[in-house]
């Protein structure tokens, strides 16, 4: 029995021990645990690159977007430049025009006003010179209805010269005797009409016009042009105020003026350039 136990202990001895399985499960479990949690970060690591490409990608399009938005608007940009600047010189192409006008409207009044002065002073030196030459009743009398005549002429011309004028240097009539005044003087051609009734469009040389409302308390009225199948309003204008126009083509401008405002009816004419071209011409007639 003793030699039995002693064999025993000695096995025990020189088999493995037991911390040295325990350590190597555990250096196992580390390192299953190391294989796992590398793979884990090589998956985030493939995820955050292909979400940072994603990102680059939708960058490089909103990038590319706003690029091509941004030369868009310079385009319209300077298309809308090039628009202005076209307008610029009509304007002052116009305004040129306009100052032209009022230029040659002046020296013409200076020039009326020089021939009445020198009527009349032509007519005093042949007075006195037929007075001194014939003293009977008779040549006294012819004289004396020359004499009328003259003034007579001389007054009509200075009525004619204290009409207003337009913002073109164009006399403005008031009335029916003072259009046919300017129609004499032959340079301007002059259409009256007679608009009667609310919003109803009426045809008047090259220009269609329709009455909207009326104040005959401030003798005033509200009209719509349409020149070239252009529609403008005028509102709240007054009597005798003109109203200038340019027709397309053309850099003479058209006056519209009314004369007089009544219940639903307004009472004027339109004034164009004796040059306008044969339709609006043929229209006016």
């Amino acid at each position: 029995m003793i030699d039995n136990s002693d064999q025993v202990v000695v096995e025990e001895v020189h088999g493995t021990p037991g911390w040295v399985t325990a350590a190597i499960v555990i250096l196992a479990i580390v390192s299953i645990a190391g294989l796992g949690l590398a793979w884990h970060n090589s998956t985030e690591l493939q995820q955050a690159q292909q979400a940072f490409g994603t990102q680059m990608k939708t960058a490089e399009q909103a990038s590319t977007q706003q690029i091509a938005a941004f030369e868009q608007k310079l385009t319209q940009a300077n298309a809308t430049s090039t628009e202005l600047q076209s307008d610029l010189g009509v304007v002052e192409k116009r305004l040129r025009v306009t100052q032209g006008d009022l230029k040659k409207a002046r020296d013409e009044e200076a020039k009326i006003r020089e021939e009445d002065a020198q009527k009349l002073a032509q007519m005093d030196t042949d007075v006195k010179s037929q007075l001194a030459t014939k003293a009977s009743s008779e040549d006294l009398t012819a004289v004396n209805g020359s004499v009328n005549n003259v003034k007579s002429d001389l007054e009509n011309t200075k009525n004619d010269v204290k009409m207003a004028r337009s913002e073109l240097g164009t006399l403005i009539a008031r009335n029916h005797e003072e259009i046919d005044t300017l129609r004499r003087m032959g340079e301007r051609d002059y259409v009256e009409f007679n608009v009667t009734g609310k919003n109803k469009p009426q045809k008047i040389g090259n220009l269609t016009v329709e009455l909207r409302s009326v104040d005959t308390k401030k003798n005033k009225y509200t009209v719509a042009l349409t020149v070239d199948d252009v529609r403008t309003e005028k509102k709240d204008r007054t009597v005798n105020e003109p109203v200038v126009f340019y027709p397309r083509g053309t850099h003479q401008a058209d006056e519209f003026v009314v004369n007089s405002v009544s219940k639903d009816k307004i009472s004027g004419y339109i004034s164009m350039p004796k040059n306008v071209p044969a339709t609006a011409a043929n229209a006016g007639s």
